[in-house]
């Protein structure tokens, strides 16, 4: 399993969002500056143990108004090649140095992993504690495969498709991100789905579908 270090990171991962969820066609905070909160989310473990895969909840604003975005993020020790528009920013970690930090959904590793959580092969991982699953989180997926490749990913106005190949299967499948945390159930038509919880700035809770499995083309 991965290891969490406790250190510093210049810039935080939440300062490096502020800058870049602005960008983002399915960004929906209100007027005024972006001021990002960590509010949950999960890790998920890279076999080859190289890459950091997180994916975080975070919320903007105050109140009853705020809005929740679902943000997955890969770490990585080198830039991804070909992967420049996905790229978040860089970090300096107190421990492993210079970090890369992606976009996940552009990144094959995270993409890999999440297939494998939907297929009950990978658990999810507590966000901030060391060897430790979060039971928290909910995964399946019907007819699931061996595995699946990352083929492209199509932005949408409160979400992200990664249309993925799943080994063996003749017809694609897309894992659609809700970028936009919404409470309560999902009952869209579906292969499968992942159901987790996040925190709203006033403390309450709460749980939606963090991604939804589709089947055919993104």
């Amino acid at each position: 399993m991965a290891v969490i270090h406790h250190t510093t990171m210049q810039p935080t991962k939440l300062e490096l969002l502020a800058a870049w969820l602005p960008t983002r066609a399915w960004y929906a905070g209100g007027a005024g500056e972006p001021r990002p909160a960590k509010a949950g989310g999960f890790r998920l473990d890279d076999p080859a143990g190289e890459v950091g895969i997180e994916f975080m909840a975070v919320t903007d604003g105050t109140g009853p108004d705020a809005v929740a975005h679902l943000v997955p993020m890969t770490y990585r020790g080198a830039p991804l090649e070909g992967a420049e528009h996905a790229l978040i920013g860089t970090s300096e970690h107190g421990v492993l140095g210079t970090r890369w930090i992606y976009d996940g959904a552009h990144d094959p590793v995270l993409v890999a992993q999440l297939y494998a959580l939907l297929a009950g092969r990978a658990e999810a991982q507590h966000q901030s504690l060391d060897d430790t699953t979060d039971p928290t989180v909910s995964a399946s997926l019907a007819a699931a495969g061996t595995g699946a490749e990352l083929v492209r990913v199509v932005e949408g106005p409160d979400h992200t498709d990664v249309e993925v190949r799943e080994t063996g299967a003749d017809a694609p499948l897309t894992l659609r991100l809700r970028r936009v945390l919404r409470p309560g159930a999902d009952d869209a038509p579906a292969r499968g789905r992942v159901t987790a919880g996040w925190r709203r700035p006033d403390g309450t809770t709460a749980r939606g579908t963090f991604t939804v499995a589709l089947a055919g083309q993104a």
